[in-house]
């Protein structure tokens, strides 16, 4: 049994919110909240919350135990970007990409 928390345009690029979902893939979720609650990026603090609500899910919905659980899988897909353009010299402009990525998280129980 999987339970599943996402996160649908996290105002950050897929690349650096994989880094720190690769961190904590597999893990005992307790062990990876402690990862999340000490790492310096950005990313760490969304996906903590999405974590957090992927355990609230488990726990309400399915009735399981959270000293069970572990983080079965994380999935960091793009999602859609906006394009913004900044006003240079001599009349040119200089794109500029914001990204935004969507973050699903699933625990399962330890077996």
């Amino acid at each position: 049994m999987e339970i599943s928390a996402k996160l649908n345009n996290a105002p950050l690029s897929a690349q650096k919110a994989r880094l720190v979902g690769d961190q904590i893939r597999g893990l005992p979720v307790d062990k990876a909240l402690n990862i999340l609650k000490f790492s310096s990026k950005k990313a760490a603090a969304i996906i903590k919350k999405i974590l957090e609500s992927a355990i609230a899910n488990a726990e309400h919905n399915e009735s399981a135990d959270i000293d069970e659980l572990k983080v079965s899988t994380v999935y960091v897909n793009e999602g859609a970007t906006m394009k913004r353009f900044k006003a240079r010299a001599k009349g040119n402009a200089n794109h500029i990409l914001k990204r935004t990525c969507h973050i699903t998280i699933k625990v399962a129980e330890i077996e």
